[in-house]
């Protein structure tokens, strides 16, 4: 019953005319931003940050999360029309979807990642909904020493699943800590690592960060790429699966949906990881394997179901421990910090209209991309025929006025290139910026909650071992950098970095 009478003020928030405009903006945008190839959900989050400071905290946060879980529906369409992945987590829908698309079926392949997509978001914000309030109780039984171990098993995390090499991604870890600790020390006040600068006082922006390494290097990097490109419009004409469809398309479905809610709770996991989990767990469990990559439909379901569950309950741990999973969700935390909600158990008490109006504008949005998304393909196959350098440098410009909007400073628009550069040059070395804006987030948080350890425990270090939930965490995390060592799974790393 409570958990009825929270959604009913969830639903009561979502419906008010601002909060749903803003939700159909987020979505539409979320869709466009997928439609677009390389800028991703992670990008476009980092340059519309600018504006949510002039935004109501309910409806910022509704429209950030519109952006992430419809970017996932819009990357499927370029994924299957145009073999173009316009999100990462539509890379493996390229496989099957585009043969599909190849072979005539690109309607059937459109409907059923729509439908795949509708059903995973809805059962996903079903689990958020469920495991929000327990979650919530649980946490507030985390002391400093508790909240430190679970960052440590959120970073070990992120290494563990990041592709390519361990070694690159523990130096992004580790350079996203460091960078955590320019400006004033949290205990003696004392400006640190500013270099005499009165602007890093208050430590590196993080909209300027973000923005730099995703945004302006992924439109950078989107300059090197040819474009010439093969579409499959004319060949929509039936959307409806067969009946043999569906009986092949339900069981992925099904499969990709817990397997997507379980891999976006996880830290450092999210919608990529799932999409390529599931596609690999379809392939060993069809009973048709040799028409993977020839345009099996269980190739696009499976995947575009996983991905959009694991959108949605990449929110719990954000939600409720106050815990970024993943990239897209520590720009979530800078989206809560701009308008002073401290990400963390207590906004389901002291801010419910917040946390439940968020929870119920996920169905909501759900059913508008479901709407959205086949209606408005021919509109975004056309976008695609625009070529790309006429579009940059209006998105340049945009993001440049976002950065100067936030604090009116020169200063932040040239912290910004330079992270841009920074970020071009993680991209020419193979080395993920992801985990750097997780370490960015977190680092000032492990440092407080670390030194606060510390002063309470009058400096025994045992306390964090003698506590069995923070020892219980940082035991996981070991048991997690003993597997990701193992050569046989450092192995699968890299050639599975190679193949992207």
């Amino acid at each position: 019953m409570e958990l009825l009478t929270n959604l009913g003020i969830g639903f009561s928030t979502a419906l008010t005319f601002q909060n749903l405009a803003y939700a159909f903006l987020g979505c539409l945008l979320g869709t466009l931003i997928g439609v677009l190839p390389g800028l991703g959900p992670l990008a476009t989050i980092a340059m519309l940050l600018p504006i949510t400071y002039t935004l109501p905290p309910v409806a910022a946060l509704i429209m950030l999360a519109g952006i992430y879980y419809g970017a996932q529906y819009g990357g499927s369409t370029t994924a299957i029309l145009v073999n173009l992945p316009g999100e990462s987590s539509s890379v493996v829908t390229t496989i099957d979807g585009y043969q599909m698309a190849r072979r005539g079926r690109a309607g059937v392949a459109l409907a059923t990642a729509g439908m795949g997509s509708f059903f995973a978001g809805c059962v996903a914000t079903l689990i958020l909904a469920g495991f929000a309030a327990p979650l919530s109780e649980l946490a507030f039984k985390f002391g400093p020493a508790e909240y430190f171990s679970l960052m440590v098993l959120g970073l070990i995390g992120a290494v563990v699943l990041a592709s390519g090499s361990l070694v690159k991604a523990i130096a992004m870890i580790v350079l996203g800590l460091l960078l955590g600790l320019v400006g004033t020390d949290v205990n003696s006040g004392a400006a640190r690592f500013s270099f005499d600068v009165p602007e890093l006082t208050d430590g590196l922006n993080f909209v300027a960060v973000a923005m730099g390494i995703f945004g302006f290097a992924e439109i950078i990097a989107n300059l090197e790429q040819r474009e010439k490109r093969e579409t499959f419009t004319d060949s929509i004409t039936n959307l409806f699966p067969t009946k043999e469809d569906f009986k092949r398309m339900i069981p992925a479905v099904l499969r990709g949906t817990v397997l997507g809610s379980a891999l976006g709770i996880l830290p450092g996991g999210g919608a990529s990881l799932a999409s390529f989990a599931a596609y690999t767990l379809e392939k060993k469990s069809s009973k048709y394997p040799q028409e993977f990559g020839k345009g099996a439909i269980e190739g696009v379901a499976g995947p575009e179901s996983a991905n959009n569950a694991a959108s949605q309950t990449s929110f719990i741990p954000l939600l409720t421990l106050g815990i970024p999973p993943n990239a897209v969700m520590a720009l979530m935390v800078g989206a809560m910090t701009i308008h002073n909600i401290q990400p963390g158990p207590q906004v389901m008490t002291s801010n419910p209209q917040l946390f439940w109006g968020l929870i119920a504008s996920m169905w909501i949005g759900n059913f508008m991309l479901i709407i959205l998304n086949l209606p408005l393909i021919g509109i975004w196959v056309k976008l695609l025929k625009v070529p790309y350098r006429f579009l940059y440098p209006a998105i340049l410009t945009f993001c440049c006025i976002g950065v100067y909007s936030v604090q009116n400073t020169t200063f932040d628009v040239f912290q910004t290139a330079a992270f841009g550069v920074v970020g071009y040059l993680f991209l020419k070395l193979k080395c993920e910026p992801a985990p750097l804006l997780l370490g960015f987030v977190l680092g000032p948080m492990m440092e407080e909650n670390f030194r606060r350890t510390l002063l309470l425990s009058r400096g025994e270090f045992s306390v964090f071992f003698t506590r069995p939930l923070s020892m219980s965490l940082l035991i996981a995390a070991a048991i997690l950098v003993l597997i990701v060592a193992l050569p046989s799974i450092k192995a699968k790393r890299e050639e599975a970095f190679q193949e992207e």
